[in-house]
Parts: structure tokens; C-alpha cells; sequence
């Protein structure tokens, strides 16, 4: 796992970049969220959706909503991002939206797109 922290807009955000699942589960998004906050002290993550089990883009498992919670309740912001295109379920296309529309959760086309909405960047 690398972590490269970028400041834009005046807001930190910790980019990971792995060649290996690091969120497959509940737990293991804990280990990532604090791993993160004690390493860099920051409240913002992005991380590309191949990190991600693909459990959690099946929203009938529950896994999304646990592990986001979790987030959430670290007060930690958060954005997947990659190729979303390959999903056709459309409960999950209409989380998605509703996630972007909010100010914790991002699904983002690419790395540039999840840190200009976890830094508030207009445009994004």
C-alpha cells in the first residue's frame, strides 16, 4: 500500500494505491481508516474501486453500508474511484448518485474527480 497525500483547495487528501484488495471486509476498513488517520493524520481518503472487494458493489450483502458507516462514524470522508460502467444494477447507480450528491461518500470516474469533491472543488 502507498499513501501519497495531496493538498488542493486548501484540504488534505490521503490517496492509497495497492496492487491487492485492502478493503474486503468490515474489519479491514477499520485497519485502513486508522492506519490512515495515525499515519497522516488525515480525515479524507481516496482509494481506487480495484482496492475494493467487489462484495461491496453488490448492495444486497450490506457490505457497502456497513463499511460506510464506519467511515462516517470515524469522521472520515471517503471516495471510491475507477470504471464504475461494468456495474448495471441500477440500486446501486442510484447510490452512487445520491452518495455524489452528498458530503461524505464519492463515486468519482477517476483519481482527479475523488479529490476535487473531497477537497469541495467546484466543477467536480
Amino acid at each position: 500500500m502507498k499513501t501519497e497525500i495531496v493538498i488542493k483547495n486548501g484540504t488534505e487528501v490521503a490517496v492509497i494505491e495497492s496492487d491487492e484488495l485492502l478493503i474486503t471486509d468490515v474489519q479491514s476498513a477499520l485497519d485502513l481508516i486508522v492506519t490512515v488517520k495515525y499515519e497522516t493524520e488525515c480525515m479524507n481518503i481516496a482509494i481506487s474501486k480495484e482496492a475494493v472487494t467487489d462484495d461491496f458493489f453488490i448492495l444486497s450483502t450490506g457490505l457497502a453500508g456497513e463499511i460506510l458507516q464506519k467511515f462516517i462514524n470515524y469522521g472520515v470522508r471517503f471516495a471510491v474511484y475507477g470504471d464504475f460502467s461494468g456495474y448495471t444494477s441500477k440500486p446501486l447507480k442510484d447510490f452512487m448518485y445520491e452518495s455524489n450528491m452528498g458530503k461524505d461518500i464519492y463515486f468519482q470516474p477517476d483519481r482527479s474527480g475523488a479529490i476535487d469533491k473531497l477537497c469541495g472543488c467546484s466543477g467536480s
